[in-house]
């Protein structure tokens, strides 16, 4: 530590160095910045470090970036984020607010550290809910961020594997152990080979608008659940590259993060709910390439950790082992997987979305709805009133054969990509299961089909439930099911083999097991 910092740091942990009511102060340390909790207030000190992608090391480079800081994470949490304070006076003795400057903090509101959602998951507190109204906020987020200009280079394939190599070469100074390297160089090299291979996909993602300027550091120790509602802060500040992203590569920090900490299910909610309110599931080619590089970057910060001079051996036997988990996950995204394929069959009122939405998680799956895609095909919300007839307007043949080719688009390219899909549509007609069978066929995959058989007296009780409830997304009534129940065609000897009965009170932890144990 530098010697003005280091009395800069001892005089701000010191109550009176505050101008305002501080009994005691709280230091809350990460490999750029000391965080002071003094009060009702924090203080955000940037270190004097200079990591190649981030450059702190003199006064004015860290006064800039504490503007940009506040600047920034305004968009994100301005009821936290209050102003920038100057530091100065002597450096043996500094003040707030005085003079000469000599450094500069981010002066931030606090709130309870318990509801960040690192926390609120340790102490077993975080929920389902949370995580899908943080999926709804950070859509909403994404669709309202600035894109690239069309002259822009971020996004471009050339920066975005620039950080990717610096990783690595960041990693590799601090192991120690030959079989880390190696599976570094693995890693390394599965990077490269992808970047070459999505190039064309990378530059699709640029042109279509895909790159925005994010949050870019979306992980659960960066979110609160404040005042009842989502909250973002403490965005990417110190690199435009790695804050004019895409809107993929946001998401795939968070999804890493809870893979990381054993909640798997939990990041599955959250991304089905994110592509389910964004409709961005061509992104998802992207996500385990994306998920390995911020794997890496968890890694690489727990090496940087390794350089500073005052850790003891525990404390660096600790960063070790945690630099080698990243590497273990990010090995885990790489390794070939044979996906499976998952349709319903089933009427409506049958209770098929509610059970899919309770087994995509389980499962690792993301899950497709007939009425989301429906209603986006024709530019409509998904809890929107089409007010069609029940072989009209969005429910026509013409409209019903344009939904099913959308969901066998999409299916192909989750599939393609490695992922376990279920679509959620109830795929009473012959033809539309054919051409997920033909899919499967082509693909060399699993197809499995989630039969829901219930009596025509349960399906009209359910419905009569179900549009006595607000914000509902099918529009089926009466009429439809009669409509339905009329047109229907039977499963087939051969489809019968693959299906799976999914009874009244069948769990989905049950299925999920079946699936697991077929293979």
């Amino acid at each position: 530590m530098h010697t003005t910092q280091d009395a800069l740091v001892k005089r701000m942990l010191t109550p009176s160095f505050y101008d305002h009511p501080v009994t005691e102060v709280e230091l809350v340390e990460t490999h750029i910045s000391w965080i002071f909790l003094a009060g009702d207030f924090a203080y955000k000190l940037k270190k004097p470090v200079n990591f190649g992608f981030l450059d702190f090391s003199t006064p004015e480079k860290r006064q800039y970036f504490c503007q940009e800081e506040l600047r920034l994470n305004k968009r994100f949490a301005p009821q936290l984020y209050l102003e920038i304070v100057r530091i100065g006076g002597e450096p043996d003795s500094p003040k707030l607010n005085g003079e000469p400057e000599i450094d500069y903090a981010v002066k931030m509101r606090r709130f309870p550290q318990r509801r960040q959602l690192d926390r609120m998951l340790a102490a077993g507190e975080l929920s389902v809910d949370h995580m899908e109204r943080f999926a709804e906020k950070i859509a909403q987020i994404h669709r309202h961020a600035p894109v690239t200009e069309t002259n822009s280079e971020f996004g471009s394939p050339q920066l975005i594997i620039e950080p990717i190599l610096q990783n690595f070469v960041q990693i590799r100074r601090f192991l120690p152990d030959t079989g880390m390297v190696q599976q570094v160089d693995m890693l390394e090299s599965w990077s490269r080979t992808a970047h070459a291979r999505l190039e064309e996909i990378f530059l699709q993602r640029q042109s279509e608008g895909f790159i925005r300027e994010c949050h870019g550091d979306v992980h659960l120790a960066n979110m609160a659940w404040f005042d009842g509602a989502p909250l973002l802060f403490d965005c990417i500040e110190f690199s435009e590259n790695l804050r004019w992203i895409d809107l993929i590569n946001d998401v795939a920090f968070l999804t890493m993060d809870l893979d990381d900490r054993g909640e798997a299910a939990l990041g599955w909610r959250f991304l089905n709910r994110y592509l389910r309110e964004t409709g961005d599931y061509p992104g998802t080619v992207l996500l385990n390439f994306y998920k390995v590089y911020r794997a890496m970057v968890r890694a690489k910060v727990a090496c940087l950790r390794l350089s500073q001079p005052d850790l003891d051996e525990k404390e660096k036997s600790t960063d070790l082992h945690l630099a080698h988990s990243y590497l273990e996950l990010a090995s885990g995204y790489v390794a070939p997987h044979t996906p499976r394929l998952i349709i319903c069959h089933g009427l409506s009122g049958s209770g098929k979305t509610t059970f899919v939405n309770e087994l995509a998680p389980l499962c690792g799956a993301i899950c497709l709805h007939s009425d989301i895609e429906r209603k986006r095909l024709h530019d409509l919300a998904a809890t929107a009133a089409s007010h069609s007839p029940i072989d009209g307007g969005i429910y026509s043949a013409t409209a019903t054969e344009d939904t099913y080719q959308r969901l066998l688009e999409l299916a192909e390219s989750l599939l393609g990509a490695g992922f376990n899909t279920i679509i959620d549509a109830t795929f009473i007609k012959r033809q539309p299961r054919e051409a997920m069978s033909r899919l499967a066929e082509k693909l060399k995959i699993p197809l499995y089909i989630l039969d829901f058989p219930l009596s025509a007296e349960e399906l009209q009780q359910r419905i009569i439930e179900r549009t006595r409830q607000p914000g509902q997304i099918s529009e089926a009534n009466h009429a439809v099911l009669e409509f339905q129940l009329t047109h229907e065609e039977p499963l087939s000897s051969d489809e019968l083999k693959n299906v799976v009965r999914v009874l009244p009170g069948t769990s989905a932890e049950k299925i999920a097991a079946q699936f697991t144990d077929q293979g």
